[in-house]
């Protein structure tokens, strides 16, 4: 994904991971209540997705359905690297020694942390 999305488009992109395709007035009904924002807001957001290259969409009559091209999990991936380049130079460990240092870090966080760490030992 070469072009990063906005707050307000990831927020249209979760609507469209829970649940595609989608109309665009099914995303309007399905984006927090809180932000409220108009049928036309959320159609603004789609075309600039539309143009990121980010979902597709397709024509159903009067109306267009849009679903997702990249996956939830591949744009967590590349966010996270994208933070821990920025932020830490590309090391995973200095990102995760400042959660500790800051108290971030909860108990069951590090039971996690040490599961993971087993199994890939193993």
């Amino acid at each position: 994904m070469a072009e990063r999305i906005s707050d307000a488009e990831h927020a249209v992109m979760e609507v469209l991971w829970e649940a595609s395709p989608l109309t665009a007035q099914d995303v309007a009904e399905r984006v927090d209540p809180a932000r409220d924002w108009s049928a036309n807001t959320v159609k603004t957001l789609l075309g600039r997705l539309l143009g990121k290259a980010v979902i597709a969409h397709e024509q159903d009559g009067r109306r267009y359905l849009y679903r997702p091209l990249v996956a939830r999990d591949d744009y967590v991936a590349g966010e996270s690297q994208r933070l821990i380049d920025r932020l830490f130079g590309g090391r995973l460990m200095p990102f995760v020694a400042h959660l500790a240092e800051r108290d971030e870090l909860t108990a069951r966080d590090i039971a996690e942390i040490e599961a993971i760490l087993k199994e890939l030992k193993a």
